[in-house]
């Protein structure tokens, strides 16, 4: 079964979450959104992967959420639309298998889809 990671190679929680899928099978599909940021209909489908909301997978915590004045009551396109643009905004790492899809935080969150 392979799965397909949203990857971030300078966060911690990231690589551990990668090796543990690498421990599980076969080598996953590694999308670097830092280097190649998804588009905003991307993020749209991977938000009904996950069933989650947009603001859902925005990390609260980065300087960009505050400088964009997000919230969550920002509309959905606007978060998709910020992502985009500030990757770094992306909860990581996401990951897909046939299974379904998980936000790895913890990372053995992962294993309930592998």
């Amino acid at each position: 079964m392979l799965a397909t990671i949203y990857h971030n190679p300078k966060c911690s929680t990231s690589r551990r979450t990668l090796k543990l899928i690498e421990n599980k099978g076969p080598k996953p599909l590694v999308i670097d959104y830092m280097a190649k940021p998804p588009s905003a209909a991307e993020i749209k489908g991977l938000l009904r992967l996950l069933g989650v909301s947009a603001h859902d997978v925005l990390r609260d915590k980065e300087k960009e959420y505050a400088a964009l004045g997000l919230s969550p009551d920002t509309p959905e396109d606007d978060i998709l639309n910020a992502i985009h643009a500030n990757p770094r905004l992306l909860q990581r790492p996401i990951v897909m298998t046939a299974k379904g899809a998980r936000i790895a935080r913890p990372p053995e969150k992962v294993l309930e889809i592998l």
